[in-house]
C-alpha cells in the first residue's frame, strides 16, 4: 500500500490530537499525576465508624474538590480514612471533617469545614482526631425509623393530615418559594459570618443564664400580661370608645400646644429651674410638708370650733398676749433713716445692688428666723443668709453685737457696705441722694414744732398743760397755725 503525502500528514495529525487527548483524560480525569502522589500531600482522617464511606471518594473545602480518599483502614479506636489532598489549596488546620452524602444511595464524600481562618496549615502528616469528625446517621437506620413512626400513626389521621395540609399549603407555591429562597439567603450569609455566629453562641450562655434566673419574675410579667389582655377584652366596648375619640382629643391637644407656642417653652424652662430648686431644697420641702398638716390642724382648732355657733361673735380660741418691742425690732443691716424712700413715692427705681437683712449675730435673741439663720442644704451644719455665701468659704460676720440701743442701729463696726454685697463684687458709684424725710423737732411742753416749709406750729393740746384728755385721736386732728 503506497502511503501519500497528504495520508502520511493527516495520520501525524491525528496521532498528535490522540496523544494530546489521552494526556488531557490520563492528566485531567483520571489525575494521574495525583495518584502518583504529585502536588499531593497526606492527612489522615480518625473516625469513629467508616459510614460508608469508600476509596476514591470525594474531599471537598468550601465546596470545591480538593482532593481524594485514597483508603479507608479499621484501626483499634474506630476508622483511619487516607486522605490525599492538593497541595496548592492551603486549608487551616483548625477544622471539622464531616463525612456527607449527595444522594440517598450514596455517593459520599467528605467535606472539610474551617472553624477559624487564624492559625497554621495542614501539611502533609497531619491528623484530624475522633473529636472533629461527623460520620453520617446510617441510612438504614434512618428508613427503620421513619418507617416506624408511619406504622405508629393511625392511617386515618394520616390522611386528615395530609388532606389539612393540602388546604393549608394549596396554592402558596410562590410564597412557599420565597420562603425557601429566603432561608437559603439567609444561610448563605449565615456561613459568610461563621464567625460571628459562632462567637454569639459561645457567649449567649450569661444571657440565657440570667434569663433561667428571672424564671419568675417573666412568669409574673406574663401573668399581669395575661389580667391586662383580660381587662382589655372585658373592657372592649371602653377600647372601642378610646380609639373612636382619641383622634379628636389628640387634634384638640395638638391646637392647645399650638395656642401655648408662644409661653409654654418659657413655661417648661422656668419648670426646669424650679425643679432644680426643688431637688436642691428637698429635705426643707419635706418638712413643710410634715409640718403643714399640723398647722392646718392648729388653724381649724381656732377658727373652726365656734363656726355657726351663738358664741362665733366672742371670737376665736385664741389669746393674743401683745409683749411689744420684746424683743425690740432688728434694725441692724438696714438702710438707715436718712437713705430710706418718702412712702408717698410712687415711682419704682432699681432697687440698691447688694442684701439688706437683720445683720446681727446668728446668737442674738433678735429675729432668730431671719435670713441669717438661714439652714445651707448643700452644705449641712453651716447657716449663711445667701446661697453664694453657703456655697462659698465665706462665713457670716455680723454689723455689730446686735444691740440696736448703743448709738446709729446701722452703724457697723466691721467696715462691711450696708447693703451686703456678694463675695469679689465692688459698690457702684453713690447716685443721686433720695429726697430729705420731712422730720421736726416737737416740744412737749409748749406743744409746738417747725414744719418743713419753715413755719411754726402749736398743738397746744397735746402739751402737758392742756387740760382737754390726750388721746391718740386727738393726733390726728389738724394743727393750728400761729
Amino acid at each position: 500500500m503506497r502511503l501519500t503525502r497528504q495520508i502520511v500528514i493527516q495520520l501525524l495529525i491525528f496521532s498528535m490530537l490522540a496523544v494530546i487527548a489521552l494526556g488531557i483524560m490520563v492528566i485531567s480525569y483520571m489525575r494521574l499525576p495525583a495518584l502518583m502522589g504529585v502536588g499531593q500531600y497526606r492527612v489522615t482522617l480518625e473516625l469513629p465508624e467508616a459510614g460508608g464511606l469508600y476509596p476514591r471518594g470525594n474531599v471537598t473545602y468550601r465546596g470545591t474538590q480538593v482532593g481524594i480518599v485514597k483508603s479507608v483502614n479499621l484501626t483499634e479506636n474506630g476508622v483511619a480514612a487516607d486522605l490525599s489532598l492538593d497541595s496548592n489549596v492551603p486549608i487551616p488546620a483548625d477544622l471539622e471533617a464531616e463525612v456527607h452524602s449527595q444522594s440517598a444511595v450514596g455517593e459520599l464524600f467528605v467535606q472539610l469545614i474551617p472553624r477559624s481562618g487564624d492559625g497554621p496549615n495542614l501539611k502533609d502528616g497531619d491528623v484530624i482526631p475522633q473529636d472533629r469528625a461527623r460520620v453520617p446517621i446510617d441510612v438504614n437506620t434512618v428508613l427503620d425509623a421513619t418507617n416506624r413512626g408511619l406504622a405508629a400513626i393511625p392511617r386515618d389521621n394520616l390522611r386528615t393530615a395530609v388532606d389539612e395540609a393540602y388546604l393549608a399549603f394549596g396554592g402558596l407555591g410562590p410564597e412557599l418559594s420565597r420562603l425557601v429562597d429566603g432561608g437559603t439567603s439567609l444561610a448563605i450569609d449565615a456561613r459568610a459570618n461563621l464567625d460571628p455566629l459562632t462567637a454569639l453562641i459561645d457567649q449567649s450562655k450569661p444571657i440565657l443564664d440570667s434569663q433561667t434566673d428571672s424564671g419568675g419574675a417573666i412568669q409574673a410579667w406574663a401573668s399581669n400580661l395575661a389580667s391586662v389582655t383580660d381587662q382589655l377584652q372585658s373592657q372592649d366596648g371602653a377600647v372601642a370608645g378610646i380609639l373612636e375619640k382619641g383622634p379628636g382629643a389628640t387634634e384638640e391637644v395638638r391646637a392647645l400646644f399650638d395656642r401655648l407656642q408662644p409661653t409654654l417653652p418659657i413655661v417648661l424652662a422656668n419648670l426646669a429651674s424650679i425643679g432644680e430648686v426643688a431637688v436642691t431644697y428637698q429635705p426643707s420641702l419635706e418638712q413643710l410638708l410634715v409640718l403643714f398638716p399640723q398647722g392646718t390642724a392648729t388653724t381649724q382648732a381656732i377658727g373652726v370650733a365656734k363656726a355657726n355657733t351663738k358664741q362665733d361673735y366672742m371670737g376665736d380660741y385664741l389669746t393674743l398676749n401683745l409683749n411689744l418691742n420684746l424683743p425690740p425690732p432688728c434694725t441692724t443691716g438696714f438702710l438707715p433713716t436718712q437713705q430710706q424712700r418718702v412712702p408717698a413715692l410712687q415711682d419704682y427705681p432699681d432697687r440698691p445692688a447688694g442684701d439688706v437683712y437683720c445683720r446681727v449675730p446668728q446668737d442674738s435673741p433678735f429675729n432668730v428666723r431671719g435670713a441669717r439663720n438661714l439652714p445651707c442644704v448643700t452644705v449641712p451644719g453651716k447657716r449663711a443668709p445667701t446661697v453664694k455665701m453657703c456655697e462659698s468659704d465665706e462665713t457670716y460676720v455680723p454689723l455689730n453685737d446686735g444691740y440696736n440701743w448703743k448709738g446709729d442701729p446701722s452703724a457697723t463696726l466691721s467696715g462691711q457696705p450696708i447693703p451686703q454685697l456678694p463675695p469679689g463684687e465692688v459698690a457702684p458709684p453713690p447716685g443721686a441722694a433720695p429726697p430729705p424725710i420731712a422730720a421736726a423737732e416737737y416740744d412737749p411742753a409748749t406743744g409746738t414744732y417747725v414744719g418743713p416749709d419753715g413755719r411754726v406750729y402749736t398743738q397746744s393740746n397735746l402739751a402737758r398743760s392742756a387740760v382737754e384728755e390726750q388721746t391718740w385721736q386727738t393726733m390726728l386732728l389738724p394743727p393750728t397755725g400761729n
